[in-house]
């Protein structure tokens, strides 16, 4: 594997960490979005205990997605909401920018992807999250910093997309990956959305497959991709989940090996929305 250019170290970020801006986005797939606009967003709570000092939290949900709907359960942000966060946290048009969550990184991955749709190219994920940077011993904070008033100025469009019909086609000319569970992608359970399955074509690749047992991002990645695209290897890739979280994940392993992969940010929650689309059962062939 050449060298990482989107992931930092906790040493790394120590050394840094002045020059850096710094964001929380610690958050959890199971607990759901908070009920009304006066309760605190998940992983505030972790957040206001202990923190990566002068990191910023930025809310996943509200902040990093749409509210549900037609376009699933983390719908892609207006650009002005992100730019709002972003210009909270003191982020400007030159500003190189490090984000992190408890420790997989799914939902730094998220905020990474993101960040990058709305063209600031300076992200990188702290690799193993906060728990990383417990396990180096480095200091925490539990102060909130003020607002800091950013001039960022953000559009959207500087990552690449497709939608369910694109998603539906995408197996006859290149690879469809599904990130969830695989009892998840072979429709044995789903125990988030209304329907289990996954979309004809698509091959299963879990996200925890690419980390290894401490959360990190395991270092055979590209040895691990050869493995997953075997015969496919030139072939444009999309990547889906249940709702365009973990699939960022995927789709951010992939870029430490080089491919520059598709998100369909929508994922199954909007895919099965009509009920027309075909759903597919059973586990990856072969």
């Amino acid at each position: 594997m050449g060298p990482v250019t989107h992931l930092i170290s906790a040493a790394g970020l120590a050394h840094e960490i002045e020059d850096v801006v710094v964001i929380d986005v610690r958050w959890a797939l199971t607990a759901g979005r908070a009920p009304s606009a006066d309760d605190a967003p998940v992983g505030w709570a972790d957040y206001v205990a202990g923190h990566v000092p002068g990191a910023c939290f930025v809310d996943l949900d509200t902040e990093l997605a749409a509210p549900p709907g037609e376009g699933g359960r983390h719908p892609l942000p207006e650009p002005a909401v992100v730019e709002r966060a972003l210009r909270r946290c003191g982020v400007r048009s030159d500003s190189r920018i490090v984000v992190y969550d408890g420790r997989e990184s799914y939902a730094a991955a998220r905020a990474w992807w993101v960040l990058r749709w709305v063209g600031l190219t300076d992200v990188r994920v702290l690799n193993g999250g906060y728990a990383a940077w417990l396990a180096a011993g480095l200091p925490v904070s539990t102060e909130v910093p003020g607002e800091r008033h950013g001039d960022v100025v953000v559009t959207a469009g500087f990552a690449a997309t497709t939608d369910a019909a694109g998603a539906a086609r995408w197996a006859d000319h290149g690879v469809l990956l599904d990130a969830r569970a695989p009892q998840r992608y072979a429709g044995e359970t789903e125990p988030i959305d209304p329907v289990a399955g996954h979309i004809p074509g698509g091959i299963n690749s879990p996200t925890t497959d690419w980390l290894a047992a401490d959360g990190t991002f395991r270092r055979d990645l590209a040895e691990h991709w050869a493995t997953v695209s075997a015969g496919h290897e030139d072939e444009p890739v999309a990547v889906y989940c249940g709702s365009g979280v973990t699939a960022a994940h995927l789709v951010l392993a992939l870029a430490e090996v080089g491919v520059d992969a598709t998100l369909y940010p929508g994922s199954w929650s909007e895919w099965i929305r009509d009920p027309s689309r075909p759903i597919a059962l059973g586990p990856t062939p072969g």
